[in-house]
């Protein structure tokens, strides 16, 4: 059987790491990296006998990367803090590892959302395939704010999703959205004041994308808010893009 490491990384996640290990009893080693949590998130990585690293915070690709550099089976399934592996994907999981040609670096897998008390299907959140599981020394983690798993050979799919449990509720939705269109503006600013105009435009077109396009009216209220805030994050993003050029 080829041993198989869970790879995270966490900050204040408490209330809901332990659904994720209870979901990979299946694993050899669990790595848990923590960047300074105040909410006990430690004590529950101990309570099931999960190891914790702490190492500062030093951006979603590097904390990843070195989360992974830390396990030490042949394979690593990297996941976060709000997520959990179906028993379907476990057993998929199991199976693909032991049975895998040489020249398999790693495995992508679709991720299923559940916010505001549904699980998401439309408006571009699913399938959200991504590649998690990966062979040692054919993968790093690459790019600032949206980190993808750069493999280094074949990539193959499974079938059964991920589970992901994203945000706590809406503020918590507008907290990241706030936070993701800071990192944003630090990148690409300043711009011009008909950047943000551009946004709005933008931002009108992605409304359109997420709720009418991508069907996301048929995931009722929570699709409306998804689409919302969607939008709400592009207009964001150039505006405080322009705003940056106002602080120089």
């Amino acid at each position: 059987m080829k041993k198989i490491s869970i790879a995270v990384i966490a900050k204040n996640e408490a209330d809901r790491i332990g659904r994720l290990f209870k979901s990979v009893e299946f694993a050899d080693e669990v790595i848990v990296v923590d960047s300074g949590s105040t909410d006990g998130t430690q004590d529950v990585c101990k309570q099931f006998g999960v190891k914790v690293i702490f190492n500062k915070w030093q951006g979603y690709a590097a904390q990843k990367q070195f989360a992974m550099e830390h396990t030490a089976s042949e394979w690593i399934l990297n996941l976060d803090a709000d997520e959990e592996i179906s028993d379907s994907l476990a057993e998929e999981i199991q199976h693909v590892v032991n049975n895998a040609s040489p020249d398999i670096s790693a495995f992508s897998m679709p991720r299923l959302s559940r916010y505001l008390g549904r699980w998401i299907k439309h408006g571009g959140w699913y399938p959200d395939r991504k590649v998690r599981l990966v062979r040692r020394g054919k993968g790093a983690w690459k790019g600032v704010l949206h980190e993808q798993l750069v493999v280094d050979g074949k990539t193959e799919q499974l079938s059964k999703p991920i589970l992901h449990h994203v945000y706590r509720g809406i503020s918590d939705h507008v907290v990241t959205v706030n936070k993701f269109s800071d990192v944003y503006a630090a990148e690409h600013g300043p711009a011009g004041g008909w950047f943000v105009f551009a946004g709005a435009v933008h931002a009108l077109g992605k409304f359109a994308e997420c709720y009418v396009w991508k069907l996301g009216f048929l995931d009722s209220i929570p699709g409306l808010v998804i689409a919302m805030n969607s939008a709400w994050y592009i207009f964001l993003k150039h505006a405080k893009a322009w705003e940056s050029g106002l602080r120089n």
